[in-house]
């Protein structure tokens, strides 16, 4: 038996931002066409849910589809588009069994009006739930967050509401999308590639890094076990050092 599918990390990440990556890939190699792989990628979605309710993660980004994702195939941007309209019309009544909040981060103008419906739909189908907040992001980048936080503090300032002194890194975090949780402990991403390809730029400053070669379709509760329990194994020391992080510990 494989030991990850018992072991229950010694230290829970708070929160957990997945980049979803190799999806293409994985039906390439089983000779399906792209959306296949997207599709079966809804599937390793569940299985992630499930062991972040499990082991008490508060908060789970999901890297959906980037704003540079509209410069693929526009057979594959419609099918994708399709794809993520029936998944939120079909996942929202299970997201509400499971006391999942679900919210959209993004640019959302860039979407149909039928999937921006769809979206505020499901955001207030799920509204009341306290248990996990599922966070998808939706034509986002990482530089759009920052930009959009810098205009909303620059059209303070030109109105009079706002001093250039009162502008902190803490003010700026505070109008990110994500501004109200807490910043994610760690990212993971599937497919091989070792980047963070324009996700969350601020945010994972102090985040760990986790990455497998394993594509997206493939990422299963198993592997997600294996990540939390790879975080667990790892010291956080944010600019200390190692000796005054266990000094701190044993306090």
């Amino acid at each position: 038996m494989d030991k990850y599918k018992t072991a229950a990390p010694a230290v829970v990440p708070r929160h957990v931002a997945i980049i979803m990556d190799g999806n293409n890939r994985w039906a390439k190699k089983r000779l399906l066409p792209g959306i296949a792989g997207h599709k079966a990628g809804v599937d390793a979605v569940r299985a992630t849910i499930e062991v972040c309710v499990e082991v008490g993660v508060e908060v789970l980004t999901l890297f959906a589809f980037s704003s540079e994702n509209w410069q693929r195939p526009a057979t594959e941007v419609s099918a994708l588009m399709e794809l993520f309209l029936t998944a939120l019309r079909r996942e929202a009544r299970r997201l509400c069994e499971n006391g999942i909040c679900l919210r959209i981060i993004g640019d959302r103008s860039r979407f149909s009006p039928e999937l921006q419906d769809a979206m505020r739909e499901a955001e207030l189908q799920t509204a009341g739930q306290t248990g996990l907040l599922l966070q998808v992001a939706a034509n986002y980048g990482g530089q759009w967050d920052i930009a959009q936080a810098a205009q909303r503090l620059a059209r303070e300032v030109q109105a009079g509401q706002l001093q250039l002194d009162d502008i902190t890194p803490q003010l700026l975090q505070s109008c990110l999308s994500t501004g109200d949780q807490p910043p994610p402990d760690l990212c993971i991403r599937t497919g091989g590639d070792r980047r963070i390809s324009n996700f969350l730029l601020w945010q994972l400053a102090y985040a760990e890094l986790y990455f497998t070669d394993q594509y997206w379709p493939d990422f299963r509760q198993d592997a997600m076990r294996r990540a939390l329990v790879d975080f667990a194994s790892r010291q956080r020391r944010f600019g200390k050092t190692s000796e005054q992080v266990e000094a701190e510990a044993r306090t």
